[in-house]
């Protein structure tokens, strides 16, 4: 009986699932992870995908999520170098919105606080005389520079659900769960078309479905205090609109920010908005007023004008943020909390997880970590995320070039934007998607866009992809580049090979 009984149970498969799920089997407990749909099918492939300590919440007085995340910041791309890596951002200087001084300080705060070793420091940038000014209209003159990192989103819940299934966590994908009930010291799950299953503790990490989650959960104390605001986040891809390295941080009138962030090469990613999101959770998508209002703000300060007519993809995600009574979305708190409920017996626990972000998402599974660990012996003890790479992440940080090097010299056939790609999607896991193909052909019928079937077989087996969507967008951003014709023989491929 003890066989089919698992220690935890976390349910939700976004990044702080797939974290604590990976925290948990590393530390020797039988983990079960279920999501009703994709992993990262949500608010964790929806985000801006930056890993930064939020430099507008230093003017919410939030020190301490700030320097949190500016000390996760470094952290993670050292376990990730191949989806993570630093990016230089372009704050323009606008003197009607603060001084300059004010400014300044903000930035050497954000340079202080978070331990930053690898990363350059701020600097102060005449636009008339530097690359990064030519797209911006002329009466931008002054700017100030700074560091962050950015990440492929989806790709660090799917390596983390990897590196957890890889130490012995069972990974369920489609797989709704229903109803939950506390008897007998463990926890009963219903999962849609599927065997019930048991576990000694649950961590409740739905996101924006959390209070949902707890709806269907039979024997739990409700804690009257438990709240998330939804707050919807929306962004828009248009062509390329600079040819420099860095992004651009932009504050508008209204107050509110945006980012203009280089994207997949041939893209530039615009966003995000905020607005509180009172509708259903699946199928979220970005309105016409808010993509207008992208257009709206990027025409504030980039020579080149935009209309929603430009966007060529948009999409939206909502965070399910502490609720802290603030008046505006914006200013909302971008930090988080737990609430554990056990029995009467102090056994059988329930994490409920609260707010996050995903800079933040080791350090939040590993303190979920710790208050389960009274419940859970074996969760006991150090920490150890912080040393080991994420499957890929196996070499250093300035390694990168030499990555692709080694990739190109065991596959001299592959072109330059195949190894590009698969260095930054796969890291050294390349070379086991790859396996002892010595021509292209070896690799398999060719989908479009440098996608070929032996891709296609790894992400199916090894990284629990079931639709083209799965793979056009949330194991990559390929997406962007298919056509539906394209999409459907992807689909129809997938489809059968999932059948069999």
């Amino acid at each position: 009986m003890t066989d089919n009984i698992y220690d935890l149970a976390v349910i939700g498969g976004g990044v702080n699932g797939a974290g604590i799920a990976r925290d948990a089997a590393g530390r020797g407990a039988k983990v079960i992870l279920l999501e009703r749909g994709d992993l990262a099918r949500g608010t964790s492939s929806a985000s801006t995908k930056l890993i930064h300590g939020g430099l507008r919440y230093l003017e919410h007085y939030e020190f301490s999520l700030v320097r949190e995340s500016l000390i996760e910041r470094e952290r993670l791309w050292a376990i990730a170098p191949h989806i993570i890596w630093p990016l230089r951002f372009v704050l323009p200087y606008q003197k009607y919105i603060r001084p300059a001084w004010l400014v300044r300080l903000g930035l050497f705060l954000y340079d202080q606080s978070g331990g930053r070793r690898k990363l350059p420091p701020t600097r102060t940038l005449d636009l008339r005389h530097e690359p990064v000014g030519q797209p911006l209209k002329p009466e931008f003159a002054k700017a100030f520079e700074y560091s962050d990192c950015w990440v492929d989103d989806s790709r660090l819940v799917v390596l983390n659900a990897m590196d957890a299934a890889e130490r012995g966590a069972q990974i369920r994908t489609r797989s709704e769960v229903t109803h939950l009930e506390r008897r007998d010291g463990l926890w009963h799950i219903q999962i849609s078309s599927q065997s019930p299953v048991l576990a000694r503790a649950v961590a409740n990490a739905a996101g924006p479905a959390v209070l949902n989650l707890l709806a269907r959960t039979a024997g739990h104390h409700r804690n009257p205090d438990e709240k998330i605001r939804l707050v919807r986040g929306s962004h828009i891809v248009v062509a390329k609109m600079f040819e420099t390295p860095q992004a651009y941080f932009c504050q508008n009138p209204d107050g509110r920010i945006f980012f203009a962030i280089p994207y997949e090469d041939d893209f530039t990613l615009i966003g995000t908005t905020d607005a509180d999101h009172n509708g259903p959770l699946d199928n979220i998508t970005a309105t016409p007023e808010e993509i207008a209002y992208i257009c709206e703000s990027a025409n504030i300060y980039f020579k080149k004008q935009l209309a929603p007519a430009d966007v060529i993809y948009s999409y939206a995600g909502v965070r399910p943020l502490v609720d802290d009574g603030s008046g505006k979305p914006e200013t909302a708190s971008r930090g988080y909390h737990f609430d554990v409920d056990a029995d009467e017996h102090d056994s059988a626990p329930i994490l409920s997880v609260f707010g996050g972000k995903i800079t933040t998402y080791r350090h939040l599974a590993e303190n979920a970590i710790g208050q389960l660990a009274p419940y859970l012996p074996m969760l006991s003890g150090p920490g150890w995320t912080l040393e080991e790479p994420l499957p890929g992440g196996n070499f250093p940080t300035e390694g990168v070039a030499a990555l692709r090097a080694d990739i190109l010299e065991r596959y001299p056939f592959l072109p330059q934007p195949i190894i590009h790609r698969l260095a930054r999607s796969y890291g050294t896991r390349a070379a086991t998607l790859l396996g002892e193909a010595k021509h292209i052909t070896d690799l398999g019928a060719h989908f479009g866009h440098g996608l070929y079937q032996a891709e296609v077989d790894y992400l199916i087996a090894h990284e629990w992809a079931k639709s083209a969507d799965d793979i056009l967008w949330r194991r990559g951003k390929l997406g962007l580049r298919f056509s539906a014709r394209e999409r459907d023989l992807l689909e129809s491929y997938v489809t059968a090979c999932v059948a069999n």
